[in-house]
């Protein structure tokens, strides 16, 4: 298995000016570097509490970039529905070649509701956006002379530059929710693929990885180079009472931060996205307690999480867990804590 960091920001002015915030987020980066983790991710959101500190993930990994030399660096996800694909190629291909082949580029499809309202991109268009966006960049990347004539854009022949410094190009990952189609693609193109096990059962998730894994061998992908990413709210001390404490909080903070988020769903239905109109319901029956038994968060002590982590492995394989320690808003102190104890007490244990 491997581990990284996620940095999903669930803060505000209120909280803490941004420029503190990332000077948090990049002295945590310089943490994971020493301790051995394997990536950091950014995600992308707008406006609200809910991801707003992390409008443009390439910018924040620029950044960390520059403080490090070894930890590979992942958009988790850049959005395409909101992004000309010349744009969204060239940024990256930009950040491959700062940080000398070390990105790892995430799509997602987005699914707030105001996003796509403030960016007056139709929230039924979402999937056809996204596949567009996806292998725009795709052969922008791999591919000279690229003439492109899709349903939102047409643009060339035109050679992008700079070329990625990785050939043909970085690798990629899709990020899925609810929707187990998106899976089959990802398996199916050869793609990484990125879930957040916390808003689905764990027989779900089970059925998605299995319906990516054929769809990446019924394609003729090489055998076992699928890669998956989880993500996983993260809180850990000595004490396990504190532990327990202090997740609690960060995960009823973060619930309402989504809240505030996914309320547009109480009012918005889209073919594009089934069944999200029941993520208002599901976000107001906050269980700390619950998902904590279902290992759906990373909470507790070294020797308590390292327990999760095996019945994870047990249930889902070798994946790659990204931690997301400053979900939740926990002070920089507790973050630090908790990539410290999980570097040095919980990661050994599956170095193999």
């Amino acid at each position: 298995m491997k581990f990284g960091i996620s940095f999903f920001p669930t803060v505000g002015p209120a909280d803490k000016d941004a420029y503190r915030h990332y000077a948090e987020c990049l002295a945590l980066v310089e943490l994971a570097e020493e301790l051995g983790y394997d990536h950091v991710k950014a995600v992308e959101h707008y406006f609200f509490e809910y991801g707003g500190y992390s409008p443009d993930p390439v910018t924040f990994l620029a950044a960390a970039a520059a403080r490090t030399s070894r930890i590979r660096l992942v958009t988790g996800a850049v959005l395409p529905a909101f992004t000309h694909p010349i744009k969204l190629a060239a940024k990256l291909a930009m950040l491959d070649n700062i940080s000398g082949g070390r990105l790892d580029a995430g799509f997602g499809r987005a699914f707030l509701p105001d996003e796509f309202a403030w960016f007056e991109v139709p929230i039924d268009e979402s999937r056809s956006r996204f596949d567009e966006g996806v292998e725009a960049c795709r052969r922008l990347w791999a591919e000279e002379d690229v003439e492109w004539r899709g349903t939102y854009h047409r643009f060339g022949p035109v050679t992008l530059l700079p070329r990625p410094f990785r050939q043909p190009h970085p690798p990629i990952l899709v990020a899925a929710a609810l929707t187990p189609s998106s899976c089959e693609a990802a398996g199916r193109n050869g793609y990484g693929l990125m879930l957040v096990p916390a808003i689905n059962p764990r027989e779900k998730v089970q059925d998605m990885l299995g319906l990516y894994r054929k769809a990446w061998a019924d394609a003729g992908h090489e055998p076992g180079a699928d890669v998956v990413h989880l993500s996983y709210n993260a809180y850990l001390a000595e004490d396990a009472d504190e532990a327990f404490a202090g997740g609690d909080a960060c995960s009823l903070r973060m619930n309402h931060a989504m809240r505030d988020a996914v309320a547009a769903w109480g009012r918005t239905r889209s073919d594009n996205y089934v069944g999200y109109e029941n993520i208002v319901k599901k976000i107001a029956q906050h269980d700390f307690a619950g998902a904590l038994a279902d290992n759906r968060l990373l909470v507790g002590t070294p020797e308590q999480v390292t327990g999760q982590l095996r019945a994870i492995r047990d249930w889902f394989g070798d994946v790659t867990i990204s931690l997301q320690v400053i979900t939740g808003n926990p002070s920089y102190e507790d973050a630090v804590r908790t990539v410290r104890l999980f570097g040095e007490q919980v990661a050994p244990h599956f170095a193999d």
